[in-house]
């Protein structure tokens, strides 16, 4: 019963170790896109405030509406 226990927790700290190397390079990678795509990710985030606008405005007028 020991082992298990044992083996149940070396697992999980594996498990939490990998989550967190993964995360991190997760991180690193998506600052990295940013700044090698910054036009690019400036135009889709110009693209999209019309959208947004237009969004904010229909739950706006739904919220007044109540």
């Amino acid at each position: 019963m020991a082992e298990e226990t044992k083996q149940a927790d070396s697992k999980n700290v594996f498990s939490t170790i990998f989550k967190v190397i993964l995360g991190l390079a997760l991180l690193v990678f998506g600052v990295w896109a940013i700044i090698v795509w910054r036009q690019d990710l400036l135009t889709v985030i110009k693209g999209c405030v019309g959208g947004f606008l237009i969004l904010a405005g229909i739950i706006t007028l739904a919220i007044a509406k109540d």
